[in-house]
């Protein structure tokens, strides 16, 4: 249930952000920054709040994914070199999941082997050797901050919103995490990481960058001339399961960066022949298959060549069908499972988008026995339910 508030979200941000900095008055305050929109805004609010503190430079971190869209690197470079700022730029070698391709599956960032093919180089300030226990992108964040500062608190300010996705509102409004506060999560003992932009709208983030005169990531000025859907615009990695449809104009925009791509990682000029339909969603049903599930089985068996990818969908796929068992209409789960195949989302993204639909959770609901259960949502329980 939303409450609307007698303030603007601009307003309640900078209280937030006051408020943390009161409770960490004598720890560690970062910002974890993306180069997208919403660590833009989250970044500038953090940066009035500690100059009027005088805690000044910020540390900003920024983990480079090397697949970057080159105007992306431009953007962080400026800020990484602000004066206010102070860096930690990680060119790290992590294992990354490639979602354009089911055999070249992995992109080992910034592999030394690889040197002559990285998609840009190294800059002279950023940390180069990873020293943190963790291959992991996610992982990486909290084993920065525990090894950079062992024995500090340290607080991380990001820009996620729960406008972006359902698993995101469900995850920032169902809890407390930090004392009162749901809009976070607490890695381990010493490491937090707060959002105070979590209610925010994109129309909210693009006034205040706009009235503000920020600069910005200039990739979002591309895809708006593109006509991309608002919430499809992402300008972290380029192989990323959420943002693999930039392949489809990347050699517009960018084309030595494109170029550099095709050469660095497998499957990504397969992609510009494909679709969008055909890669992102399960359309029709082959003839040759009797159902869905038929289908799921065998793109299962035949297009996952990663022996750890196949594991990890086929348990996925295992628990889902037990959870969802008895549907009325199972076909909507078994094309959800199709559709993540396809895109080679092995951090099952789309699996959690569809735990998130309302109807999912009416249904799960129904099974556990708990009620009471919301007609608007309940198509998906093969008996008639009132509240």
């Amino acid at each position: 249930m939303r409450y609307m508030l007698k303030q603007t979200v601009l307003e309640a941000a900078r209280e937030r952000i006051a408020w943390l900095f009161d409770e960490f008055e004598n720890d560690i305050i970062t910002v974890s920054f993306s180069g997208g929109k919403d660590s833009t805004v989250t970044l500038a609010l953090a940066l009035d709040e500690a100059e009027r503190r005088g805690r000044l430079p910020l540390p900003v971190v920024f983990i480079d994914q090397e697949a970057e869209w080159g105007a992306t690197i431009e953007y962080v470079r400026a800020v990484m070199y602000d004066p206010r700022v102070e860096p930690y730029w990680l060119q790290v070698p992590i294992k990354l999941f490639n979602s354009a391709s089911m055999s070249d599956t992995w992109l080992m960032c910034w592999d030394e082997g690889q040197k002559e093919k990285w998609i840009h180089p190294k800059d002279p300030i950023a940390i180069t050797e990873n020293k943190y226990g963790t291959d992991r992108f996610k992982e990486l964040f909290s084993a920065f901050s525990k090894t950079t500062w062992p024995d500090r608190r340290v607080l991380s300010l990001g820009g996620v919103r729960t406008e972006e996705s359902p698993n995101r509102y469900a995850g920032l409004t169902g809890q407390a995490t930090y004392k009162w506060a749901t809009w976070g999560k607490r890695d381990n003992k010493n490491t937090f990481a707060m959002y105070p932009l979590y209610d925010w709208s994109y129309t909210d983030i693009w006034k205040f960058i706009h009235e503000r005169n920020l600069p910005y990531c200039k990739v979002y000025d591309y895809m708006y001339q593109r006509g991309v859907p608002v919430l499809q615009m992402r300008v972290s990695n380029l192989h990323h399961e959420t943002a693999v449809h930039n392949l489809y104009y990347l050699q517009e925009v960018e084309k030595e960066t494109w170029n550099r791509l095709v050469d660095r990682l497998g499957g990504v000029a397969g992609v510009r022949h494909i679709k969008k339909k055909d890669m992102f969603s399960a359309g029709e049903l082959p003839f040759m298959f009797d159902d869905w599930r038929q289908y799921r089985d065998h793109l299962l068996d035949k297009l996952v060549t990663d022996e750890t990818a196949q594991k990890a969908f086929a348990k996925r796929f295992a628990d889902d069908d037990k959870a969802y068992a008895g549907m009325l209409t199972p076909e909507v789960l078994w094309k959800a499972q199709v559709a993540a195949i396809m895109t080679n989302d092995y951090h099952m993204t789309k699996m959690d988008n569809f735990r998130s639909k309302p109807e999912a959770r009416e249904f799960r609901k129904w099974r556990a026995g708990k009620g009471p259960i919301n007609p608007k949502f309940a198509k998906w329980i093969p008996k008639e339910v009132t509240t």
